[in-house]
């Protein structure tokens, strides 16, 4: 699907915020609009940005009821009570209960850890799980990404004399569980300045505030961010602020000296001897800790998270990885499956803005996956349901834009369950009801979303000549990392460029374009890949200048312009 092109240039307003920048980065006018877009309009924020600094991290006991939890918590420790927690089978979920259970291992031992099973607990606390708690002597859980909604449970866990303290992100309804103390930055009132952390974020703050408390140096649970820095990643939360910290610190040890299950993932993933981004994150590494949860058990990722021993951790991450090509296999078949329904249902293409699909045999752990692709392919809010313990169960996802959890909560009297973030929601509801969530989704869907929202959107950073691809540019590109939402890889748009004389057709199926391409503005050489644009490839070749949107990759550890390479987004024919 073609996108619409974007470029916002800088307001009036905006041009005279820069004026500081522009003078300090003359040498490199493009960085400058670069930063202001991200709303850094001072040289003094722009070197806090580049250089993310530990120290700017935020007070935790900021956050409501921080200090209800660490009282309770240190209590709990005083009294010797039995602690779990417990947390969500995903890789947030997962990371959050590795990190505050390996953290206070290190001062407790009366604690455990749990992880409900998607397939025979489903998502959340359960009562049968605070049953088996309690008759284990459990006083305390700290749950973590998840248990915001879970009202009548933590009511019943209150009622055997067991304590709750919430750490979840995930959007609050107005009842609230009654638990000890709730960390959600979410929280309505809530002035604590990363109102989007990750669940394994919540859990860091939560542990950042106890070691204050207790006068204890930080240094051994910084060295925990890397597991902060997965999650923050694989969630998708915005990669600014406190976050952004997180993950540039959490990068930074992912890269030296990793946690050992997470090094025996890096060795799965044959990442060992290159540079680990986020990239990497989000299409190794995450998929495979997600991949036990959804598979298997998201036990088993928590194990190989917490392990001490690394010949240990990589038969685990073996385990996990056999996990993750078995969910490659189903996603591929059910991912083709729901297209072949939603292409046999032609007004789900033609009339709909919105796509429900239902299959009682699908497996449950892959439908957000499922999801995903079909609002990637369609660029419409899409919803995939299954049956599991006798109701339909599901995830929803997204267009850019469009918040998919507001469609969700206007259809929640006939909903079991649901719960989620602006782009992502998962849900339960009776088969019976289908239809007529169906029918109330398309009809939210129809009235709310703008047509633009409907069409992909390439939003272009700016304009770029081929002579201001300069080594100085580079080395302050390389600064705007880590990437993620509220800070995008900066997108580029490069107009009347022409092929060299050497590009060529790549791939199995010479499906793929390697470009080496200049413009009229320097007599550099570029090299390039457009994966799957090979229909251009014939205009690219006869020496017609056309124009292109991509993205700047660069290997890090040299300078020189030809180590980087233009990830091409899409071309288009240029009319000069």
């Amino acid at each position: 699907m073609i996108s619409k092109w974007n470029y916002l240039p800088l307001t009036t307003e905006e041009q005279k915020l820069e004026t500081e920048l522009a003078s300090k980065y003359a040498n490199c006018p493009p960085i400058s609009e670069l930063l202001v877009q991200r709303g850094i309009t001072s040289v003094e924020e722009a070197e806090q940005f580049f250089h993310p600094s530990l120290k700017d991290m935020h007070d935790p006991f900021l956050m409501p009821d921080m200090d209800k939890a660490v009282n309770r918590l240190n209590k709990a420790m005083g009294s010797k009570e039995k602690i779990m927690v417990f947390g969500d089978y995903d890789v947030d979920g997962t990371t959050a209960v590795a990190l505050v259970y390996k953290y206070l291992q290190n001062f407790y031992s009366n604690i455990e850890y749990y992880i409900p099973t998607r397939y025979d607990e489903g998502y959340g606390i359960s009562t049968k799980t605070i049953d088996e708690a309690h008759a284990s002597g459990v006083k305390l859980i700290i749950i973590l990404d998840c248990g915001i909604k879970a009202i009548e449970e933590i009511k019943y866990a209150a009622s055997l004399g067991i304590d709750f303290i919430i750490c979840d992100h995930h959007v609050p309804d107005d009842e609230l569980p009654p638990a000890v103390a709730i960390l959600n930055p979410k929280l309505e009132g809530s002035t604590y300045p990363c109102p989007h952390l990750s669940g394994c974020g919540v859990g860091f703050k939560f542990m950042q505030a106890f070691a204050r408390s207790n006068d204890i140096e930080e240094n051994d649970l910084d060295n925990m961010l890397d597991l902060a820095a997965v999650s923050i990643a694989a969630d998708i939360v915005p990669m600014v602020g406190e976050n952004r910290i997180m993950a540039y610190w959490g990068l930074k040890r992912l890269n030296s000296n990793p946690n050992v299950g997470l090094r025996a993932i890096i060795k799965i993933c044959q990442l060992s001897n290159r540079e680990i981004t986020i990239s990497d994150v989000i299409f190794k590494i995450g998929p495979r800790i997600n991949a036990s949860g959804r598979m298997q058990s998201g036990r088993e990722a928590v194990e190989l998270l917490v392990s001490r021993d690394f010949a240990d951790a990589y038969q685990r991450a073996k385990n996990i990885d056999q996990y993750n090509k078995d969910r490659k296999e189903l996603d591929k078949r059910i991912t083709e499956e729901a297209n072949a329904i939603i292409e046999k249902r032609t007004h789900l293409l033609n009339d709909k803005k919105s796509i429900v699909i239902y299959n009682k045999d699908w497996h449950k752990g892959i439908i957000g996956i499922v999801a995903s692709r079909l609002t990637e392919l369609y660029y419409k809010p899409s919803v995939v349901l299954t049956l599991s313990n006798g109701l339909a169960t599901g995830s929803s996802r997204s267009v850019q834009g469009f918040d998919v959890y507001s469609a969700i909560d206007a259809s929640r009297d006939l909903l079991e369950n649901f719960g989620g973030h602006t782009y992502a929601v998962g849900l339960s509801l009776k088969e019976e009801n289908i239809p007529e969530f169906t029918r109330r989704f398309e009809e939210y869907v129809s009235k709310n979303i703008l047509p633009s929202q409907l069409t992909p959107q390439l939003d272009i950073d700016t304009y770029l000549t081929f002579s201001e691809i300069t080594p100085e540019f580079l080395g302050l590109l390389r600064r705007f990392n880590p990437f993620g939402p509220g800070n995008q890889k900066p997108v580029f748009c490069s107009r009347g460029v022409t092929d060299f004389g050497t590009s060529k057709l790549v791939g199995k199926h010479l499906e793929h374009i390697k470009l080496e391409l200049v413009d009229n503005t320097s007599g550099k050489v570029f090299n390039g890949i457009a994966f799957n644009m090979s229909e251009y490839f014939d205009h690219i070749h006869s020496g017609k200048p056309f124009d292109i949107c991509y993205t700047i990759d660069e290997n890090k550890h040299q300078s020189a312009l030809g180590t980087i390479q233009l990830q091409v987004k899409e071309i288009r024919i240029s009319n000069n």
